[in-house]
């Protein structure tokens, strides 16, 4: 019997299936091995290239502006950018958001997260800008200026 590493569940393992794990870790489902993995890993990332450019563009021009970059403290649910200041966030949706790349049930979960996080951010007041990224297949600087320029002209509205 050993705890699993993510929620504490007493699980029964065979001796083999311990010592052949490959964190050392041991979990009672694939669900909460997946929930472990994704909250400790120390290589990968999920945040495009774009969303990287933007955050050190952004500190630079505003050095002044509170910015959370991927954090869930606004709404239990990743924001790409939020200003909590201004209560105004940006998501950066690229074609994974529009095409069915990995098929249309993975679509329909990742467009239901898309209005899960809209209405999130209506009942908190905070306004949501969505911006479609699909132009740019490939991060080329001179392509994300006309994204930072969007973000940015949010910003100076809201900061005249």
């Amino acid at each position: 019997m050993v705890a699993c590493a993510q929620c504490s569940k007493p699980t029964e393992k065979a001796l083999r299936d311990i010592s052949e794990s490959k964190s050392g870790k041991n979990f009672c489902s694939r669900s909460c091995a997946a929930t472990y993995n994704n909250t400790h890993k120390t290589i990968g990332t999920r945040v495009s290239k774009l969303e990287i450019w933007l955050a050190t563009k952004l500190v630079k021009l505003y050095p002044t502006i509170e910015f959370h970059f991927n954090r869930k403290d606004a709404i239990n649910s990743e924001l790409d950018i939020y200003l909590p200041n201004f209560d105004v966030a940006f998501e950066l949706n690229g074609l994974f958001h529009y095409e069915p790349i990995y098929g249309p049930d993975k679509l329909a979960q990742i467009q239901n997260n898309d209005t899960r996080k809209f209405q999130a951010c209506l009942e908190r007041g905070i306004e949501l800008c969505i911006i479609d990224t699909t132009s740019m297949q490939k991060f080329k600087e001179h392509k994300a200026t006309k994204f930072l320029e969007v973000v940015c002209s949010v910003i100076n509205k809201k900061t005249i």
